[in-house]
């Protein structure tokens, strides 16, 4: 999904292409705006290739090129000039040679670094099937969209700004499109489908980290890998990948993650997984909503409160839930309505309270959001029809977003739409290391104790409902010495698109940089 997970049994989990009624006119047919062609323009790139999201497409042969554009960004009291490159290079197996797949990228590198000490982060975003556009115009590149999420009011016309968070002060910045995303695509005799699966998905991008440090002679960069949801799926089995053939990888950045599909009671689709790693999230958003009792004091505060309920108290009663049916106690459902603001009639119908239960009957005739439980819509409204309002709510300013920044910004132009997503969900193979859906603990576990200087940042929003904060630090707990800083913010799922974490998030990743590069 985009940046996010979907549910691996799941057809399709959101329709990308969605536009709410008020937007309407900013959506362009198939999920992008109509192509634009404008006349040449020095360092300009018209891509003439038609490119597809089908599982079986492929392209017959591809091109290494790039749009080249200069630009300056004013950070604090400082302005950077930068280059941006927008196009594809050519991601190539490593043991036979032959082509595997175009990956579509837009890089920013600043002017008049020295390469050999530069840092170097790649950007992806997750799904799987979601392109990177999430992270590239709504992070920490040079321009970014204004959305004020969590407030349903977006400013019209959508708008791009100079991102005075952006990271390229302290590194250079790859955003690259998984294959079957954005203008990426397989090269014959592979196809999409070939790529479409936890392993193979890993191994293509690693396969094109590998050829964008080649062709750009940054091998001895300090390098850098930043996932978000699906993509720290993606960042745990890459890691262990290019440790294992020897390429440079100082740190990784984990935003929003699912590292074991099996523990997250809301992705594997089961009544018997328990939810308990979600109920600090649930107390975390009754907090912001002001439903608990008594009021919640600050929010790291009362997250430590919630975790040490969760642990000793919740997590054993569902336990005993689960495997022999014991119900609850009225005290122990009284707390729970107190910590949660999750009335007494859904926990005495289910203890083991599930997040799709939870966002749609907690507040009266409205639904919150599944990455962002902060942003609610009334039921049966535009915003809400699509089943996750936080979702929908920008979906239409990014797919016009990018249209812009490519065509008339980054001078990259084609005859097909940019492709926000594609369906891979529903036909990516989940198996991984012999489990049908993947438990990527034991790979990160095997990089870290293959290159034991490589640092870990895990970041997450209190108020996400996919992929709960708790959750993952209990699957980062069976690291057995585990180097993992964690940073949580008051925010949902793409924690970077509320205005007031965004700057503290900026603030982290740049001191995790500067401490994880020799």
């Amino acid at each position: 999904m985009r940046p996010t997970i979907d549910r691996p049994r799941q057809t399709i989990g959101r329709a990308f292409g969605v536009c709410i009624a008020a937007v309407l006119s900013a959506c362009g047919g198939g999920g992008g705006s109509s192509p634009v062609t404008p006349p040449p323009v020095a360092g300009s790139l018209h891509d003439t290739t038609n490119y597809s999201v089908e599982p079986g497409a492929s392209l017959t042969s591809a091109v290494e090129a790039a749009a080249k554009t200069s630009q300056t960004i004013a950070i604090g009291s400082r302005t950077i000039a930068y280059t941006a490159n927008a196009g594809h290079l050519t991601a190539s197996d490593p043991a036979q040679g032959g082509a595997e797949a175009s990956l579509f990228y837009v890089a920013y590198t600043a002017d008049g670094q020295e390469p050999a000490t530069r840092p170097l982060v790649f950007f992806y975003n997750g799904g799987p099937g979601s392109a990177s556009v999430w992270l590239h115009l709504g992070s920490f590149a040079p321009r970014r969209i204004v959305t004020n999420v969590p407030s349903t009011t977006l400013p019209l016309p959508f708008q791009l700004t100079d991102n005075a968070d952006s990271l390229i002060d302290t590194a250079d910045l790859v955003f690259v499109d998984a294959v079957g995303t954005g203008y990426s695509e397989a090269i014959s005799p592979h196809t999409n489908q070939s790529f479409w699966g936890v392993d193979a998905d890993a191994a293509v991008m690693r396969d094109f980290i590998a050829r964008y440090v080649a062709v750009n002679q940054r091998g001895a960069s300090p390098t850098f890998l930043y996932g978000e949801s699906y993509g720290t799926t993606r960042t745990a089995v890459l890691a262990n990948q290019m440790v294992t053939a020897g390429m440079r990888l100082d740190g990784i950045v984990l935003q929003s993650s699912v590292l074991d599909y099996n523990s997250n009671c809301d992705v594997t689709e089961s009544s018997r997984i328990s939810c308990a790693g979600y109920l600090p999230s649930y107390g975390s958003i009754g907090a912001w909503f002001q439903l608990t009792q008594p009021a919640a004091p600050a929010a790291a505060t009362y997250a430590a409160q919630l975790r040490s309920y969760a642990a000793a108290t919740y997590a054993p009663a569902v336990a005993d839930y689960l495997s022999a049916g014991t119900l609850p106690s009225a005290g122990l459902v009284t707390t729970l309505v107190d910590l949660t603001g999750a009335p007494q009639a859904l926990w005495n119908a289910d203890l083991n309270l599930g997040p799709t239960t939870y966002r749609s009957q907690v507040l009266p005739g409205e639904l919150m959001g599944r990455y962002d439980a902060r942003v609610i819509a009334a039921n049966g409204s535009a915003l809400a029809a699509d089943g996750d309002p936080s979702s929908t709510l920008i979906n239409a300013p990014f797919t016009a977003a990018i249209a812009s920044r490519l065509a008339n910004e980054l001078l990259y132009t084609t005859t097909t739409s940019y492709a926000m997503s594609s369906n891979a969900i529903a036909t990516w193979n989940f198996g991984h290391d012999g489990n049908a859906l993947p438990d990527t603990i034991p790979d990160l576990a095997a990089a870290l104790l293959q290159k034991p200087t490589l640092r870990v940042l895990s970041i997450g929003g209190y108020q996400d409902l996919a992929t709960p904060y708790y959750q993952t630090e209990l699957d980062l707990a069976r690291l057995t010495a585990p180097p993992v800083t964690e940073a949580l913010y008051s925010s949902g799922h793409m924690t970077y698109l509320d205005n007031a974490a965004r700057p503290l998030m900026k603030a982290q990743i740049a001191a995790f940089i500067a401490g994880a590069a020799p």
